[in-house]
C-alpha cells in the first residue's frame, strides 16, 4: 500500500496547469491567470471631479469666510460624459458632477453641500485646499504598470480592475472538467423511492457539488450498471467528455466491481493502488491517455474524504493555483478516540473545529463510520490521527485540515 504523502505527491507530480483560454471576465472569477498582466491605459484618463459640486480656482476663495462669503459667476452646469467648453477663469465657477473632467482654469471642487446659490452665482462661505475632491489622471494606475502577476486567482476587484482598462478577456488556465462516474446497481435516482435491497444515489450529488465547489465543472456520467460492457462504455464516454475522471465504486475486487479490470483492458498506467488511511483506503489512481483517473470507494464519507484529500489538490494544480492544500494547523482534541486495531494507517476524523481562548480546539462531529454522511455536514475540518498512534483523548495535539475555517476565532 501507498501513504497518504507518497499518494498525494505521485498525483500531483503527474498533472500539469491546463493551456490557458482568453476568457470573459463575466466567466473569469476564481480562475488563475496565465501571464502577468500590464495596463494598456491610465486609470483614471483624465483628472476629474470626485463629487457633485464647484470646478473653482482655489485662489477666488482664499479670503472666503463665513463672515465675508465668495460670490462666484457660474458659466455652465457640467454633467458626467461631457467635456467643458469654456474655462474657469477668475471669478468664476462651472458646477460639475462627479467624474466629469476638470474643466481647464480650475484647481478644485468645492462640494455642493457647502454652497448656496442663486441668480447664476454661487455664495461660497470657506477656502478650500487647491486640488481638494480631484481624482488626477493616472492617480489609480499608468500605462504599462503591471496589474496582476502570473499565478493570481481572479477576485471581483480584480474583475473590476481590468474592465475599467478595457480588457474584457483575461488569459486564465480554465476550469477542470470532472467526469463524475457512479457504479452499482443498488443505486436509484433521489426522487426515487428505493425497493428491497436499493438506496438512493447520494454520491453523485455530494461529488459534484464538491467539484463544483473546487471551482472545477462537475460533468455528471449516467449511472453505471454493474457489468462489464456498462462500464467500459461509461468510462470511454468520461474520457470523451472531461479532463479527469473520477468513478465512485466498484473499485475492490468483488465479482460486480469491474472499474479496476476494465482501465487495465482499456491501457490505463495504474500509479498506485490502495491507500494507508481510513476511511478512503481502496482508493486507486491512474493515467489514461494522459488523464487523470482516481477510483474512489463507494461508501459516502470515504469518497468525500478521498475528494478533498486527493482530487481537490490535483484539480487545484491544473487550473494554475499556487495554493494546493488546505490550511494545516496543529489543535487541541476535545473527545477520545480509539482505534479498533493498530493497523499502521492514518485515520481521518471528521471534527468541528473552533477558536477557544486563541487555541484551535477541535471535537468529533459524530460517528465516524465510513457511511455516516452526517458526520462531514457537521464538520468543518479533519484530523489526522497518525499511523502509529492508537487513540485520542482530550488535550492531545493533533494536526489539522481546516476545509473551513472557524469563524469564532
Amino acid at each position: 500500500m501507498t501513504t497518504c504523502r507518497d499518494a498525494l505527491r505521485l498525483i500531483l507530480d503527474s498533472v500539469s496547469p491546463l493551456p490557458a483560454r482568453p476568457t470573459p471576465l463575466f466567466e473569469a472569477l476564481g480562475l488563475v491567470t496565465a501571464d502577468r498582466v500590464v495596463s494598456p491605459e491610465t486609470v483614471p484618463p483624465f483628472t476629474n471631479s470626485a463629487m457633485d459640486g464647484y470646478a473653482v480656482r482655489a485662489d477666488d476663495l482664499a479670503a472666503a469666510a463665513p463672515g465675508a462669503p465668495v460670490l462666484l459667476d457660474v458659466l455652465a452646469d457640467l454633467p458626467a460624459g461631457s467635456v467643458a467648453t469654456e474655462d474657469v477663469r477668475p471669478g468664476t465657477a462651472i458646477r460639475i458632477m462627479t467624474g466629469a473632467p476638470l474643466p481647464a482654469g480650475a484647481d478644485s471642487v468645492v462640494p455642493v453641500e457647502a454652497t448656496s446659490s442663486a441668480a447664476g452665482r454661487v455664495r461660497l462661505a470657506a477656502a478650500v485646499k487647491k486640488g481638494a475632491n480631484v481624482r488626477l489622471a493616472g492617480e489609480d494606475l499608468r500605462e504599462g504598470e503591471e496589474l496582476l502577476p502570473k499565478g493570481f486567482a481572479l477576485t471581483p476587484a480584480a474583475l473590476g480592475v481590468l474592465a475599467s482598462v478595457g480588457l474584457a478577456r483575461i488569459p486564465v488556465h480554465p476550469r477542470v472538467g470532472v467526469a463524475i462516474l457512479t457504479t452499482g446497481d443498488e443505486l436509484v435516482d433521489a426522487s426515487a423511492k428505493p425497493g428491497p435491497g436499493q438506496i438512493r444515489d447520494s454520491n453523485v450529488q455530494t461529488m459534484c457539488g464538491q467539484a463544483a465547489a473546487f471551482g472545477a465543472v462537475p460533468v455528471p456520467i449516467p449511472r453505471v450498471p454493474d457489468t462489464r460492457e456498462a462500464v467500459t462504455a461509461a468510462l470511454a464516454r468520461a474520457r470523451a467528455e472531461a479532463d479527469v475522471i473520477v468513478t465512485n465504486g466498484g473499485i475492490s475486487v468483488g465479482d460486480y466491481d469491474f472499474i479496476k479490470a476494465v482501465l487495465v483492458e482499456l491501457g490505463a498506467k495504474e500509479v498506485f493502488w490502495k491507500v494507508l488511511q481510513k476511511p478512503g483506503g481502496p482508493l486507486g489512481y491512474w493515467l489514461w491517455g494522459g488523464k487523470p483517473v482516481f477510483g474512489i470507494p463507494g461508501n459516502t464519507v470515504a469518497a468525500m474524504v478521498c475528494m478533498e484529500e486527493y482530487v481537490r489538490p490535483a484539480l487545484r494544480k491544473m487550473m494554475g493555483h499556487a495554493r494546493l492544500l488546505r490550511p494545516e494547523r496543529t489543535g487541541v482534541f476535545e473527545g477520545s478516540f480509539r482505534k479498533s486495531v493498530q493497523d499502521g494507517k492514518v485515520h481521518l476524523l471528521r471534527v468541528c473545529a473552533r477558536y477557544v481562548d486563541g487555541r484551535l480546539v477541535v471535537s468529533p462531529s459524530g460517528p465516524q463510520g465510513s457511511g455516516i454522511l452526517t458526520s462531514m455536514l457537521r464538520s468543518n475540518a479533519l484530523a489526522l490521527v497518525p499511523a502509529d498512534a492508537l487513540a485520542l483523548k482530550t488535550g492531545d495535539e493533533v494536526q489539522v485540515h481546516l476545509v473551513e475555517e472557524p469563524e469564532d476565532r
